[in-house]
């Protein structure tokens, strides 16, 4: 295969059926070979239902939801940062590592943010009964 050939510019449904393809095909290869993706999608897949146990309103809900969500599109996103970034320059470079780096504090400000969201979920569900 030649991995130098871009595939042809696809319209319609079938860009739409790809679009998907190409998606699924980045979340199985974020699942195979990021264990930073891994290990978060399996604390939120405890964490997310764990709230439908907590007694707190249905918006607190949703924050938790969407904030843990934004935590694994934050973690994609670094790690497709640190993916081009390597394969531009294999070579140690201060702006490569800046970009790793600002990559990284990008999911952790995301993770920040749920973790707050949690404490609150905790507060109101062990303190307000």
């Amino acid at each position: 295969m030649d991995n130098n050939k871009k595939p042809a510019a696809k319209h319609g449904i079938a860009r739409i059926f790809f679009a998907f393809k190409y998606t699924m095909q980045g979340f199985l290869y974020a699942l195979k070979n990021v264990p930073a993706f891994r290990q978060e999608l399996m604390l939120f897949s405890v964490l997310v239902p764990l709230s439908f146990f907590m007694d707190i309103s249905n918006t607190l809900r949703l924050l938790m939801g969407v904030l843990a969500l934004g935590v694994l599109v934050s973690e994609l996103l670094n790690s497709a940062v640190e993916s081009v970034v390597d394969l531009a320059s294999p070579d140690y470079h201060e702006l490569a590592k800046a970009s790793k780096d600002m990559g990284s504090a990008a999911v952790f400000l995301a993770f920040t943010a749920y973790f707050i969201s949690f404490l609150f979920a905790c507060y109101f569900h062990f303190c307000h009964n």
